[in-house]
């Protein structure tokens, strides 16, 4: 009995960044935004991030694509999160139900919202989540509903995005709502909030964010951003973010390989200036 006990939990995939989190540690990520294909997650896993952030809200993604995206992740052992494309019931039980272990929320600003979306995260007691998950996601075992309902309310993050400047008078609201687990700055729009479009590096937005990030704390709430570059994400990590995403796919991809060029051609150079002997 004992035996069959241990399989059937181990079978309930646990979420290695919660985890990291909760133990006072950094969790590094990269998004998935364009390309279509499962090899990213299994790449990014092979590579040593801990997570894989898949973007419905500036993606292209269908429900499909998300599902084997999620599943690919899964079987890697890297944690797939997705961000819905607005706060809808329908979109987050349904990307939970097919193996999400996380939901990013863009664009909040309304405390009320803010709390009926997290009570979607989890199943009651502790929130309003119908039962829904499929066999796959537990290896089709038998498992007694408790244990599942148990189990993953223990292990779905929850990410609220802070993109907006009523977002950041709010903050404080925002993050004293129960089930919150992430504050993850969106830092492009938060850019164009503060009038400065795309000035990532400017004084008003560094000022903001540490700002955030002391308030994220005080509520021992985690606090993250998803950055374009890995200079940036180092940048952040150094000053307190522990929820780091850095880039995605397709910049990722475009980076190595311009340097890859780089460093041939230049060889090549190099090569032609040396006298023949």
């Amino acid at each position: 009995m004992y035996d069959r006990y241990t399989r059937r939990v181990h079978n309930m995939r646990a979420n290695s960044t919660l985890n990291i989190l909760a133990a006072g540690g950094t969790a590094f990520g990269c998004a998935i935004q364009s390309y279509r294909s499962t090899e990213i997650p299994r790449a990014f896993a092979a590579a040593g991030f801990d997570y894989v952030f898949i973007d419905m809200e500036h993606g292209g993604f269908d429900f499909e694509t998300v599902q084997d995206m999620i599943d690919a992740a899964s079987r890697a052992g890297i944690t797939p999160i997705v961000r819905v494309g607005e706060l809808l019931y329908s979109l987050v039980s349904r990307i939970l139900d097919i193996g999400a272990q996380g939901i990013v929320l863009p664009r909040v600003e309304d405390p009320a919202l803010l709390a009926e979306a997290l009570a979607w995260m989890k199943y009651p007691p502790d929130g309003k989540r119908g039962f829904g998950i499929l066999p796959p996601y537990i290896d089709y075992e038998p498992l007694p509903m408790r244990e599942v309902i148990a189990h993953l309310n223990r292990n779905t993050l929850s990410i609220v995005q802070f993109e907006t400047v009523p977002a950041l008078e709010r903050a404080d609201e925002l993050l004293s709502i129960d089930g919150l687990n992430i504050a993850m700055v969106g830092p492009a729009d938060l850019s164009i909030a503060l009038g400065v479009p795309g000035e990532l590096d400017h004084p008003r937005m560094i000022a903001a964010i540490d700002r955030l990030i002391e308030q994220a704390d005080r509520y021992r709430v985690v606090p993250g951003i998803q950055t374009r570059t890995v200079e940036q994400a180092k940048f952040w990590a150094a000053r307190g973010m522990r929820f780091v995403g850095a880039g995605g796919e397709h910049g990722m991809l475009l980076a190595a390989a311009r340097s890859a060029v780089s460093t041939l051609r230049q060889a090549q150079v190099e090569t032609a200036a040396t006298p023949a002997t």
